[in-house]
């Protein structure tokens, strides 16, 4: 029996082709936009995550508690020895970098701007941000001269200075508020992010910062690189908890950089809500579709009523051709959404300079395909067809025989 219905419904489904794959290629380009969207959001998602982490971030972050809130430059970080040596040994960490962290003020001949000085370690800090590739003129810490400093492009537009010019930097002393100056070298002009990064921070030798803050040999921040990013985001990794004592707090960069995260979130809700209304379209395509068979077929319909087929086995036959419609409708949707989302796999999309939460798009987009959306998705579609025709079957089974071969003339 079942046999026999599934071959009515795809010879009754290929009746008309014409208006069979019209119908199959509009239910296909919903399932292939919904795929294409589905693998952007991924590579977007893992584009902005790696922008944000790489360029200076992290994957986590270690501070003096309350740090981030007051930015006082006496809280340093507790116990800095052992939090270091323990850094080391940790099999889930594979880089780490010390840094200071103070506001100042920059002068030149020409202009005076207020700042963020960062004091880095050169050798360590290549592996946490991308500083030192973005250096678009002069060079990123060559040599040991502790007066080199780095600037953004934006900074230097604004100071009007060039490789070589001096400035004069300003910072106020840990504990006893005294101002401390000192005359720096321009060794190199970085372009990275937006005008916040490049027009504010400057860089310059982590022991030179510390001398200026009067420190000692105290740091603000230490930046994290784990060995998978996947911890950078759970917030129930042991790791956080070990570091967050003697009066320090290490996190995450979902909890450094939350408005990224609810971004992240918002996007689920917001592929319900396009997904929505792909299959809403869908809807009017398959309820057109079978409306339009079963019209075609009144007579036979109305026969069939007539030499005792139950109400049941009309409806059932015409869930069957909408099954029959579904199935060619994915294989088509699945085909073209693979292809699409394969080709800009390799071209990729230009998003990059435009910015979101904070971060900067620095790179090209390239969607990243997954097995669940060739899985979930034509699942979705084929329920969808199945429920939307309950409607026509409804009313194949209510027809009554002599009315619809009267309405078959």
């Amino acid at each position: 029996m079942w046999l026999t219905l599934i071959k009515l419904a795809w010879r009754n489904l290929f009746r008309n082709k014409r208006r069979t794959i019209i119908a199959s290629i509009a239910i296909g380009i919903g399932l292939a936009a919904m795929i294409f969207a589905d693998a952007l959001w991924v590579g977007m998602e893992e584009n902005m995550v790696r922008t944000a982490t790489a360029s200076f971030l992290g994957d986590g972050q270690i501070h003096r508690k309350d740090f981030r809130d007051t930015q006082a430059v006496e809280m340093t970080i507790n116990q800095l020895d052992k939090v270091v040596d323990g850094l080391s040994q940790e099999a889930t960490v594979e880089q780490f970098t010390p840094r200071t962290l103070a506001f100042g003020m920059i002068t030149s001949p020409a202009n005076v701007s207020a700042i963020s000085l960062v004091g880095i370690q050169p050798p360590t800090e290549r592996f946490l941000s991308q500083i030192d590739d973005a250096i678009i003129e002069g060079a990123y810490f060559e040599g040991d001269n502790n007066r080199d400093i780095v600037v953004g492009t934006k900074l230097a537009e604004l100071l009007e200075v060039t490789l070589g010019n001096r400035v004069v930097v300003t910072v106020a002393q840990s504990e006893t508020g005294d101002l401390s100056q000192e005359m720096f070298r321009i060794s190199g002009i970085y372009h990275l992010g937006g005008d916040a990064m490049s027009g504010g921070m400057v860089f310059v030798r982590l022991g030179k910062a510390q001398e200026m803050l009067a420190i000692g040999s105290g740091v603000h921040e230490i930046a994290l690189k784990f060995t998978d990013t996947k911890y950078g985001r759970d917030t129930d990794l042991p790791f956080w908890g070990q570091y967050s004592q003697h009066g320090n707090e290490a996190l995450g960069w979902t909890e450094i950089l939350p408005q990224l995260q609810a971004v992240f979130e918002m996007s689920k809700y917001s592929k319900y809500i396009m997904g929505g209304i792909l299959f809403a379209v869908v809807v009017f395509g398959i309820i057109n579709t079978l409306f339009m068979s079963l019209y075609e077929r009144m007579f036979e319909f109305g026969v069939l009523r007539a030499v005792g087929t139950r109400a049941f086995g009309m409806a059932r036959l015409i869930l069957f051709e909408a099954g029959a419609l579904a199935i060619v409708s994915i294989v088509l949707g699945a085909l073209l959404g693979f292809a699409l989302t394969w080709i800009f796999t390799k071209v990729g999309i230009d998003y990059t300079g435009i910015e979101m939460m904070g971060v900067t798009i620095q790179e090209l987009i390239y969607p990243i395909m997954t097995v669940e959306p060739f899985i979930l998705y034509p699942i979705w579609v084929f329920i969808f067809t199945i429920i939307t025709g309950l409607y026509p079957a409804r009313y194949a089974a209510k027809i009554a025989p002599a009315t619809a071969m009267r309405r078959s003339f």
